[in-house]
């Protein structure tokens, strides 16, 4: 129901003071001022190196102005083709994550299991605080034009593909740059990467020069603009056969359909054909049969005469006012929808003093609404809407759904007579001469269009660009506290003591082992008469599992407990233990404590239990216990009811997908709700591999994910990065065994299942251990990683990476981005899921490729 055009399509941010790098652009044709210098312009001796040296300024000059002339040709044939819109996105602004050389260092985060090497790296977005509007989004800007990946372009099959499938009039590649402000190539390579159904978190790992080197979420912004886009096509092929039925489709509707880049423009052109919907004032003149003289009008006024339509006895054409009125509003219709009319009325609102305004409504006086007082700093409200901040557009939209307050957009009178003026004299004019009751008719025409169609529909836009950018920074915020909070540093090796605090009905106490293991439960008072008796029983529980850590939830009754516990630790009550304590958010604990999966994971424990189970979880891995709960319920945000749902959701599920990913899972032990986050896996591929690591025994490496029901290749080579196979979690004997068979005798492939419907049929895998397995370098990568460590300047490199990388990628048939991978997981420091050194795994490696003779050395290594 909106009018729209072109730019409509933009993702609607409030527009930034402009730089001075784009001034100095539009002011290089000047550039022939510079051989104007005495120097250049009248050399005193005639040198021939002067001569020289002047020529080649002058010629450097000279290519200059050719060039920024040939960069206004290329700008401004661009702005015809998209109805003469502007870019707000120049070159040097478009998106990337980082630069190569410090890829290299803040991807050491994602590369295995635990996340406190994130933590030291990522510290801008976990110094973060929650409930920040005001926080920069975290999506990197890149500062220059140069290519940091490979520069493609689909293939002309794929190419051709899409644009049948789509069959719209416009370039999806190119409307994806625009909107996105992401380098064309790159658009193309992650439609491509997409189509041929790669994960996020895949891409931006083991594809970082197709997307150059561009971060998650700015893969995932580009990601959800191109399937608005395709959705977009998809309901517009759905509008245009339904229009075809009703028999009202003409060459003209459709194309107008095809043109359209967002579904508010879809919607105006619709709209007025919709079955049910009120004939709109220039669709019953054109019934009338007027369009030819609304034509005519601006064509050839010399020829038309009003009084030849006139129509005695018929509605609408009775009288040459009636006439006139029907064309007005045929003439109306048509600037209303015109995009260059559009585009000049937008400019003048850019650059007058747009604000929006709110005030208390009179029906929430008299009523005297319940939530009346939560909006009184927006009863008397005004702001531009260039510096409206997020959080204050849903406050004004949330007050305006409960009748609360009115909302109004400000357009300044100047720019309805500046409009007025620019189409009577330029685009509106007759083309020949005219009378003066048509000009006066094409006067009411503007005048008409403006009041009753343009403006409403400026007004509509702004309020929805402003609700789309308030509502993508909230989704932003609700990723970044997200991110933060899965990512916290676990806590590990020691025993907890959950607490859920409470009065009435005590604090439930949950004792875990140092892997998560629960030990006892029970329920203390602590908040009555019986003080020193509960404070008794605590100390036993404490005393008998050697427990020094206490994990207190942040709800009802915590300042109370910690009093309890400050006030016994002070006394030295637990001596000889030196026992400690700390408070976490407790967000969802309860909701998750009766889901089915605490159910099933605690299927004998009181629900009041589970949630104290729950509490010091989150301590000890964060990570593995909050996946478990919907992120909309751990409080990370404000708003949540006020966004898309879907969006939220697909965002939420992404930054999880996301973290469990590059931190990585040990596939033998790590729970199959995590497992269920791992790129390239779901549910059911999650079951099907904990059904087989119960029947199998223990995965011994990754290849081995293959004889897994439902793990195609696409899905083993989605997952097999993020996947872990650490020698932790395998005997030391299998271990050296699986070593001695490596080479002592050949592979034999595993026998699928005796078992019916289990396991797959003519899949040789190896059953022997690879070092490489509990490294984040991918299988695909395997042979580059062999040739690698056995090279002379590995040590050279390792030390000095970047004037030997680019290099070495070219001897070892590989890239610079995957070379820098194999170095990370090579060197990786010890407890990062390596039982391993850099020196010792590269034995390991080199003594797949040597003779036997030295595994009594290797097996002194694995003692190590």
């Amino acid at each position: 129901q909106t009018v729209s055009s072109d730019e409509d399509a933009e993702e609607w941010r409030p527009p930034k003071p402009k730089s001075k790098a784009p001034n100095k652009t539009a002011r290089e044709p000047k550039a022939p001022k510079v051989p104007k210098e005495p120097k250049l312009r009248a050399p005193r001796k005639p040198a021939a190196g002067r001569k020289t040296q002047a020529a080649k300024s002058l010629k450097d000059s000279e290519a200059s102005v050719l060039a920024g002339m040939e960069r206004k040709k290329v700008d401004n044939d661009y702005r015809e083709k998209t109805g003469g819109i502007q870019t707000d996105c120049p070159e040097e602004t478009r998106r990337v994550s980082f630069i190569v050389s410090e890829s290299y260092q803040r991807d050491r985060w994602a590369d295995e299991g635990s996340s406190q090497a994130w933590l030291g790296v990522k510290k801008e977005e976990v110094d973060a605080e929650d409930f920040t509007f005001d926080e920069p989004c975290l999506k990197k800007q890149k500062t220059s034009a140069a290519c940091m990946g490979r520069p493609t372009n689909l293939p002309s099959s794929e190419a051709q593909s899409l644009r049948n499938e789509l069959n719209m009039n416009w370039d999806l590649i190119e409307v994806l740059s625009h909107l996105t402000c992401v380098e064309r190539w790159v658009c193309a390579n992650i439609i491509m990467l997409l189509r041929e159904e790669n994960t996020v978190p895949f891409m931006v790992r083991y594809r970082k020069d197709m997307i150059n080197h561009m971060d998650a979420d700015a893969v995932r912004d580009v990601q959800m603009v191109y399937e608005e886009l395709c959705s977009l096509a998809k309901r517009t092929q759905s509008v245009v056969q339904t229009l075809k039925k009703d028999g009202v489709l003409t060459t003209e509707l459709e194309q107008n359909l095809r043109n359209c880049r967002s579904a508010d423009e879809l919607d105006h052109v619709y709209s007025p054909y919709k079955k049910g919907s009120k004939l709109t004032k220039a669709r019953r003149a054109k019934a009338l049969g007027l369009e030819d003289a609304a034509s005519a009008l601006m064509n050839t006024p010399h020829t038309l005469d009003l009084r030849a339509w006139i129509k005695p006895g018929t509605e609408g054409l009775s009288s040459v006012e009636e006439v006139a009125t029907g064309v007005e509003h045929i003439l109306a219709d048509m600037m209303a929808k015109d995009p260059e009319t559009l585009t000049y009325v937008k400019t003048l609102c850019e650059k007058s003093f747009v604000s929006i305004q709110s005030s208390v409504s009179k029906s929430a006086l008299k009523e005297k609404e319940q939530d009346i007082d939560k909006f009184q700093l927006y009863f008397d409200f005004t702001c531009n809407i260039q510096r409206i901040q997020p959080h204050q557009t849903l406050a004004i939209n949330r007050g305006e759904s409960l009748k609360i307050l009115t909302v109004k957009v400000n357009i300044p009178d100047r720019v309805k007579s500046d409009f007025t003026r620019w189409c009577i004299n330029n685009r509106w004019r007759p083309k020949t001469f005219a009378k003066e009751e048509l000009h006066a008719i094409i006067r009411n025409a503007v005048e008409d269009s403006y009041k009753r169609l343009i403006l409403p529909f400026l007004t509509r836009s702004y309020r929805t660009k402003l609700t789309s950018a308030a509502e993508k920074e909230s989704i932003a915020m609700f990723v970044r506290n997200l991110r933060q909070r899965l990512l916290v540093c676990p806590v590990r090796g020691c025993v907890i003591m959950g607490v859920d605090p409470g009065f009435r009905h005590g604090c439930k106490l949950a004792i875990l082992s140092p892997t998560s293991q629960i030990l006892q439960t029970d329920v203390v008072y602590l908040h009555n008469s019986n003080q020193p008796r509960e404070a008794e029983k605590l100390r036993h529980l404490m005393t008998k599992y050697s427990c020094s850590r206490v994990v207190i939830g942040n709800g009802t009754a915590c300042r109370e407990t910690e009093s309890f516990f400050a006030d016994l630790i002070s006394r030295r009550y637990f001596h000889p233990l030196d026992v400690s304590y700390c408070i976490t958010n407790e967000a969802g604990a309860s909701i998750y404590s009766v889901s089915p999966e605490a159910v099933q994971e605690m299927p004998d424990l009181d629900p009041n239990l589970r949630s104290a189970v729950s509490i010091g979880r989150r301590v000890q891995d964060p990570l593995a216990e909050l996946v478990k709960i919907d992120p909309k319920h751990i409080g990370i945000g404000t708003y949540q009811h006020d966004v898309s749902a879907g969006a939220l959701k697909t965002a939420l599920d992404g930054v999880v997908q996301e973290c469990v990913s590059f931190v990585g899972v040990d596939i033998n032990i790590c729970s199959e709700i995590l497992m269920r986050h791992v790129a390239g896996l779901n549910a059911g591929r999650a079951r099907s591999i904990t059904e087989w690591r119960e029947q199998h025994g223990p995965f011994i490496n990754r290849e081995q994910l293959k004889l897994v029901k439902g793990m195609g290749p696409k899905s083993y080579q989605q997952c097999a990065g993020f996947i872990r196979i650490n020698p932790q979690t395998l005997s030391r004997y299998a271990l050296i065994y699986t070593f001695v068979v490596f080479k002592a005798a050949p592979e034999v492939p595993e026998k699928p299942a005796a078992k019916k419907g289990k396991g797959k049929t003519g899949v040789n895998v190896s059953t022997s251990f690879n070092p490489l397995d509990q490294t984040c370098i991918h299988p695909e990568s395997y042979h580059v990683a062999q040739r690698y460590s056995a090279h002379k300047h590995t040590r050279t490199l390792e030390q000095q990476p970047t004037p030997l990388a680019k290099e070495l990628a070219r001897t070892l048939d590989t890239t610079p981005e995957t070379l820098k991978l194999i170095i990370d997981g090579l060197t990786q420091p010890p407890g990062k899921s390596n039982l391993y050194s850099s020196s010792s795994l590269r034995i390991l490696l080199v003594m797949t490729h040597t003779d036997f003779s030295c595994l009594y050395y290797n097996r002194h290594v694995l003692a190590v």
